[in-house]
């Protein structure tokens, strides 16, 4: 098939008609259209703006008629090619202009050719012109125009609140976005109308001096040409202006109310009929004052009583019916009321309690204008960028983190609070930067002391002046947005298995079910959601990434069937993903370094377990000694600059785990099974003291 039939077959045809309507209309302008087209082309004409005028009382919205400017601007190019293809005709044939519809307007305003027939005619026809240049269009181009600045100038406001919706948590992404486009289509179309008037104007213009022309231009063709008398040429000339200018202007008269109707629309959820019924029937007694005034107004003398009294009582009639309505409605309203206070008072229903965030930051509000993206601040996209970092990391989909302001915070504060509990705080200097130690400093430099909120660091607050200094001085510098998204990283990392609820764990499996239905198919059938969340998160605990999550679940299919012990899968998955833990912890040499635990002492720990097999039964002088032993052997590796793990056996590992995890919290245990090949192993010591072996 040619381009030219695929053109069509592509479904442009509506936009191939529209561009050849344009062609026909420009085409108009300049060749000689017969009276038979002519009169169609100005009945089309009166048709569409007819239906432009109606449309625009059914619009809910005004960003649904988005084409209006548009197309006000093709109807006024399509009006003045009408007008001078008429006036081409009246001045070619004069009185043998044969137009039907021109013919019909100007017969139905003039009546007769008498003159004064052809003199009221040509006053209504004056009147019509100065109403829609001095009244319609000059009101709708006002309109237009202040619409325009106030839609422009709310336009920052309006970004700002779907910003701080989308950043509480009120509204999703694709709503904002929504809401964006919406309003981005409200503005161009306030803007477009701003200038698409002056086109209404100038068309009305136009049409005045056409008049002149077809008056002054026709009797001077009349009489010079024609032959005729110079009562003759007026008559017709006047005559045949009349009915072309009503036949131009009255559909330009509504496209021009069309405009100012459509920009004077508030906003509203309802056609304009619909509102107009609803505002209008808000009051009854308004109706009833009315009715009053027009049946004492009809005693008065000379005042057509027989017109007042039946307004009257339409408007009495209104006001009752208005009046029965409400007072009805209101009665339904209170039955209502009283049945559902009769319900809760019988049924003593606690009401719906909506569920705390996940995750959420609450800034004073002198912290406000870092979640300002008018002036430039990017903390809420520091904050999705940390999110996206940690289902990279952790494989942890971390929840949307709401953020808003607390009157109840120090100006200069924030905290962190999961599920409304406080987790993490700080306060920030803003135009300030903290400057963190790295253990390089060559010269110390003034400023405020205070703590690093992520990692507890002596840090320093310091001026924009002396941050070269700093720099150079082997501080590390951190700006107040980077500080929060620093924090937020570490409380999400220290607290990732509270984060962890059963919805996110149902989102992943779920996730996964397209391309591995098999293992989802048959984890359901052995593990609870439940389960599968304690596995998950007793992995989390010890910042084991859970992002592998189809090795995670095969392992936990293969051994559910054996036992249902949290501690004992979480350890078999663990195992599974021995090589990830190694190179979690190993240096870019692939080397893990390791300190051991002494054989007795190892075997009295795994002697010391509970029934279970995973709790340590301890006395405390023990186990305060066991743990000063590790802090011992952990300080004096401390200028190693190294990561440094403790190695145990597989049946040690949890026990060695549970006993330090309240003191030594950041000090990694790993078992013999998950250590894998390629990985180097660096014997740094052994943990050892003395205790008495009973």
């Amino acid at each position: 098939m040619s381009d030219f039939g695929q053109m069509f077959k592509k479904g442009n045809a509506n936009d191939t008609a529209v561009a050849a309507g344009v062609i026909i209309v420009i085409a108009m302008m300049l060749i000689p259209l017969p009276t038979v087209l002519l009169d169609t082309f100005q009945a089309l004409n009166f048709m569409l703006s007819l239906i432009v005028i109606l449309l625009v009382f059914f619009v809910r919205d005004t960003t649904d008629f988005t084409v209006f400017p548009t197309l006000l601007l093709i109807s006024t190019l399509f009006s003045l090619g009408l007008n001078i293809a008429s006036t081409r005709l009246i001045l070619v044939y004069g009185s043998a202009f044969n137009g039907k519809l021109i013919k019909a307007f100007s017969t139905f305003v003039v009546g007769t050719k008498e003159p004064k027939g052809l003199v009221i005619g040509f006053i209504i026809f004056i009147i019509l012109i100065l109403v829609q240049i001095f009244v319609i269009t000059k009101g709708a181009t006002r309109v237009a125009e202040v619409a325009a600045r106030f839609t422009l100038d709310g336009m920052v406001q309006k970004n700002m609140s779907i910003d701080s919706e989308l950043a509480s948590g009120a509204i999703t992404e694709v709503e904002a976005m929504d809401k964006r486009m919406k309003l981005r289509k409200e503005v161009d179309f306030y803007a477009a109308m701003d200038g698409a008037t002056k086109f209404i104007s100038g068309n009305v213009k136009i049409g005045v001096f056409t008049i002149l022309v077809d008056i002054i231009g026709g009797m001077i063709i009349g009489m010079a040409y024609h032959n005729e008398s110079f009562d003759i040429a007026l008559v017709n000339y006047v005559t045949l202006t009349i009915g072309d200018g009503l036949v131009t202007q009255f559909p330009s008269l509504l496209i021009a109310a069309s405009t100012g109707l459509i920009v004077t629309r508030s906003g509203s959820d309802d056609s304009f009929g619909n509102d107009i019924i609803k505002q209008l029937s808000q009051e009854a007694r308004i109706y009833i004052i009315a009715a009053v005034f027009l049946f004492l107004m009809s005693f008065l003398p000379g005042f057509p009583w027989y017109v007042l009294v039946p307004m009257a009582a339409i408007s009495g009639f209104l006001g009752y019916n208005i009046s029965r309505k409400k007072v009805a409605a209101d009665a339904a309203k209170k039955a209502e009321r009283t049945e559902e206070k009769q319900k809760e008072e019988a049924a003593f229903e606690i009401p719906g309690i909506e569920p705390l965030d996940p995750l959420s930051l609450e800034l004073g509000y002198g912290l406000i204008t870092l979640v300002d993206k008018e002036k430039g601040a990017d903390l809420l996209e520091r904050i999705t960028r940390v999110r996206r970092e940690t289902a990279v990391e952790l494989g942890l989909i971390v929840p949307k983190i709401r953020v808003c302001d607390n009157m109840k915070l120090e100006p200069s504060e924030y905290c962190f609070k999961i599920k409304g509990v406080e987790i993490g705080k700080g306060v920030i200097r803003l135009n300030h930067y903290l400057a963190i130690d790295s253990g390089s400093i060559d010269e110390p430099i003034h400023g405020e002391k205070t703590t690093d909120p992520a990692y507890g660091l002596a840090a320093l607050w310091i001026s924009e002046k002396d941050r070269e200094k700093a720099e150079q001085a082997g501080y590390v510098i951190i700006d107040p947005p980077s500080v929060i998204a620093t924090h937020l990283t570490a409380i999400i990392k220290k607290h990732s298995s509270e984060i962890l609820g059963r919805q996110e764990v149902k989102t992943i499996i779920d996730s996964l079910s397209n391309k591995y239905s098999a293992i989802t198919e048959e984890i359901k059938k052995n593990l609870s959601i439940g389960e599968i969340q304690k596995v998950l998160q007793n992995l989390l605990k010890e910042q084991v990434s859970i992002r592998n999550m189809v090795v995670i679940l095969e392992t936990l299919t293969d051994f559910s069937s054996l036992t249902k012990n949290i501690t004992f899968l979480t350890e078999k998955a663990r195992q599974s993903l021995g090589r990830q833990i190694c190179l979690q912890y190993a240096d870019q040499d692939k080397k893990l370094n390791v300190v051991t635990i002494n054989s007795s002492l190892e075997k009295k720990i795994i002697e010391s377990r509970d029934e279970d097999g995973y709790s340590i039964d301890l006395d405390r002088e023990f186990l305060s000694s066991f743990i000063n032993a590790i802090s011992n052997i952990f300080i004096g590796f401390k200028d190693l600059n190294k990561t440094i793990v403790i190695l145990t056996s597989e049946p040690a590992r949890v026990v060695v785990k549970r006993a330090i995890e309240r003191e030594l919290s950041n000090v990694a245990v790993i078992s013999m099974k998950e250590l894998t090949e390629g990985i180097d192993i660096e014997f740094l010591g052994e943990i050892n003291f003395e205790f008495q072996n009973s």
